[in-house]
């Protein structure tokens, strides 16, 4: 079999891609912006037509001081949010007086075979300039075999204006497909901010 190479190095002459080279390309298919919303819950558009899916999330703003951000998943197309979890979590930190910093360990995200939701933010501030962003992905939630794996990243500014960045990882432990979500803060409703969910490809 011969080889066959480019004779043109340059990238803008590339007009395809042959239809074998997966793109990894993100369709938009739901957004949601809270106001003064007690959950925001996606209960469609989550089933086996992408293997991942992302939720993208932009300035989520409290109704309350301190309210922590969380998500919960259903395997009943949302008549219970209460799916086992396990997970783990860290964060960084810096204060805005150049003052504090930090890299640890956060006991306080994780969950050991829990049905509670999910920390996603921790506490956020409820000032008219704070709120949380980032993206959570969820990967294969309409497999029948295996545990869902969950990731996410998220940035936030906390009452005491510190920018915290937050990692969390886990998985559902259910071979059950799952097939809604639910996000909603700890104490108070969301007063604003948007969620897009994506299915990748």
């Amino acid at each position: 079999m011969a080889l066959k190479f480019a004779v043109n190095n340059s990238l803008s002459d590339v007009t395809s891609l042959p239809t074998a080279i997966p793109t990894g390309s993100m369709t938009l298919l739901q957004t949601q912006t809270a106001s003064s919303s007690a959950t925001i819950d996606f209960t469609s558009n989550i089933d086996s037509t992408y293997d991942v899916y992302c939720f993208k999330f932009y300035n989520i703003h409290p109704a309350t001081d301190g309210g922590e951000f969380k998500f919960q998943c259903s395997t009943d197309n949302g008549s219970n949010y209460n799916t086992t979890i396990t997970s783990t979590a860290f964060y960084s930190l810096h204060d805005e007086a150049d003052t504090t910093t930090s890299l640890s360990y956060w006991t306080g995200g994780d969950l050991a075979q829990s049905t509670s939701f999910q920390q996603l933010s921790g506490s956020v501030g409820a000032d008219n300039d704070q709120s949380t962003s980032g993206e959570l992905f969820l990967y294969n939630p309409s497999s029948t075999t295996f545990v869902k794996h969950f990731i996410s990243n998220f940035n936030k500014v906390s009452e005491t204006d510190r920018s915290l960045n937050l990692y969390m990882a886990g998985y559902y432990n259910t071979t059950s497909a799952i097939n809604a979500v639910r996000f909603k803060m700890s104490s108070g409703n969301i007063d604003s901010g948007d969620i897009k969910l994506y299915g990748i490809s």
